[in-house]
């Protein structure tokens, strides 16, 4: 009798600068055994990052690489780019880090490094993109799982969420609303990745055999 051959899963890198929130989806996501994607590895550069922890209750490795210890961001990178590689990393999450990436670095994970941004990208790239939001009035803000290139917030968009702004919204009650999101979108996107089901073509992230929103969204309603 031959035994079935199990299919290796997608091996993840993390990196997280705080409390690891989006880390935590992930997490949870992978404690599905048909999951197809496992972290094999958390990097922060900054010890007192809390979603170190996170990892540790969980039993995943994890790797403090301070940024305050390398003269310049390529030598930086390259400690990042040599712990991954040690680990087998297929995928790289940037998942709250707060330190931009090389270009080289980008160039070098290419196809293989996703961020998640908490706006409606191409919108509001860059910090406070909350702040960016209500002040341009918009109706909807979101986040986005994208490929990570060069230039800052760009590359292929995945998948992206329409979170409502609500009239006397700040941005503490619209950043919690956009994080419920990204806390379903970063897995669903990891999920595709890991299964095959995105194609880079021309640029842009194809899906294959995904379902898709039909039904147009109104804020408000009346």
């Amino acid at each position: 009798m031959v035994g079935l051959t199990s299919v290796p899963k997608l091996k993840l890198g993390v990196l997280i600068s705080g409390r690891g929130s989006n880390l935590q989806a992930l997490i949870d996501a992978t404690t599905d055994a048909s999951y197809p994607a496992e972290i094999a590895l958390v990097i922060s550069n900054r010890a007192d990052a809390g979603g170190l922890q996170r990892a540790v209750d969980a039993g995943i490795r994890t790797l403090v690489i301070p940024h305050k210890d390398f003269t310049n961001r390529e030598s930086f990178d390259a400690a990042l780019d040599n712990a991954l590689c040690e680990a087998e990393v297929g995928l790289v999450c940037l998942a709250g880090f707060m330190r931009l990436l090389t270009a080289g670095f980008a160039q070098s994970w290419h196809d293989r490094l996703i961020n998640i941004h908490p706006s409606l990208l191409p919108s509001f790239k860059g910090l406070d993109s909350h702040a960016q939001a209500l002040a341009a009035g918009v109706r909807f803000s979101g986040c986005t799982v994208h490929f990570v290139r060069p230039e800052m917030d760009a590359g292929p968009i995945i998948l992206q969420a329409a979170v409502p702004v609500h009239d006397g919204d700040d941005e503490d009650a619209l950043s919690r609303r956009i994080l419920e999101a990204e806390h379903r979108c970063y897995p669903l996107a990891v999920r595709l990745i890991a299964e095959g089901r995105v194609k880079i073509v021309d640029e842009i992230a194809r899906i294959t055999a995904g379902k898709f929103a039909q039904t147009p969204l109104l804020n408000p309603l009346g």
